[in-house]
């Protein structure tokens, strides 16, 4: 199998060896097997931040196929727990959140990917970061051989980033994840009320002001529309959604270095802000569809500046050449060098 067919790019050549796991069980001994072997290990849950080369992985690919979740009341405040196993689809937990009044997920809506995914990341969209509802992380710690429970404080969660996304263990291939996600705990409470809405698209979306609480329903249908307008909802039939999101970080820079008309939102860390990636990439002249040379089968999405897609038969190759023209074009401009967001594998951006 093409590893194309695992990700939301749709390119990658084949693994050496596939292996699916349906347990905990065979997910950790898939993992420990490969170690043991000195086999170079790739773990894919929904494929959607991942570049991969189109010579493939020479090694062991480990997909997740578990999808349980499991939920625990815990007390008559309303508060809950709920854990999802590693290999559960994202966007599927937050449609049963919202149908079931589990408050806190549905400013989350429609992002791609499994669930184990969402916390190395720290993914997060209209003003919400999953860090806000975690509460605990089951791990495979591969250096120390044991499974390793990791609470929120231990998780060391920033913008798009986290202890498990920066911790890596050596192996003769070079550095990979020493963490092996196997489930998440979420702790949140019952309530068709929303989370305070706090990205000012999304209130004027729902035509409310910042701050107010709506039915999680009503936020869930929002942030979808809004996503689909932008291309970032899959739909096999539209070019524009085979991308992995956002493809750059928005930099967090200090104050001075943002281009004076530039969009500036706080951040973490005396004297710094975050800018958006997006106007930085349509300042630098690339608009929405650009592509390296008119025939490429790669482009900037026509709906979004900042989604890297493949129009049908584009290559990794093909990706790699657009993501850094697009980032070279930006640092020649604005002297800012954009971050990218998935996860390469086997090239270079």
């Amino acid at each position: 199998m093409n590893l194309a067919d695992l990700t939301t790019l749709r390119v990658g050549g084949p693994a050496r060896e596939l292996r699916e796991a349906a347990s905990e069980a065979e997910m950790i001994d898939a993992v420990r097997a490969a170690d043991a072997d000195g086999v170079p290990l790739l773990v894919v849950g929904g494929g959607s931040n991942l570049l991969i080369a189109d010579a493939g992985f020479d090694g062991v690919v480990v997909r997740d196929r578990r999808a349980d979740v499991s939920v625990v009341n815990d007390g008559a405040c309303g508060g809950l727990s709920i854990t999802a196993t590693a290999g559960m689809p994202w966007d599927a937990l937050v449609a049963r959140a919202v149908a079931h009044d589990w408050s806190g997920f549905e400013a989350l809506s429609g992002i791609p990917g499994s669930t184990g995914a969402t916390p190395i990341q720290n993914v997060g969209a209209y003003g919400a970061e999953v860090k806000d509802i975690v509460a605990l992380i089951r791990t495979w710690d591969r250096e120390e051989g044991a499974v390793r429970s990791l609470p929120l404080v231990k998780a060391e969660f920033g913008y798009r980033d986290s202890m498990l996304k920066r911790t890596m263990t050596d192996g003769p291939w070079g550095p990979t994840p020493r963490y092996v996600v196997l489930d998440v705990t979420f702790h949140t409470r019952m309530a068709s009320l929303s989370a305070p809405v706090r990205y000012q698209q999304l209130a004027t979306a729902l035509d409310v002001e910042l701050g107010a609480r709506v039915p999680i329903t009503e936020v869930r249908e929002a942030v979808l529309a809004l996503r689909a307008s932008k291309g970032m909802v899959l739909d096999a039939a539209d070019h524009d959604t085979w991308s992995a999101g956002s493809f750059f970080t928005n930099p967090v820079l200090r104050d001075d270095a943002v281009p004076a008309d530039a969009p500036r939102y706080p951040a973490p860390g005396d004297g710094m802000v975050k800018t958006s990636a997006a106007w930085l990439i349509e300042h630098a002249g690339f608009s929405k569809g650009f592509a390296v040379r008119p025939d490429a089968p790669a482009a900037l999405s026509s709906k979004h500046t900042l989604a890297l897609t493949n129009r049908g038969e584009a290559t990794a190759a093909d990706l790699v050449e657009l993501a850094r023209a697009v980032r070279d074009g930006v640092r020649a401009r604005f002297g800012i060098t954009l971050v990218p967001e998935p996860v390469a594998v086997g090239v270079e951006i």
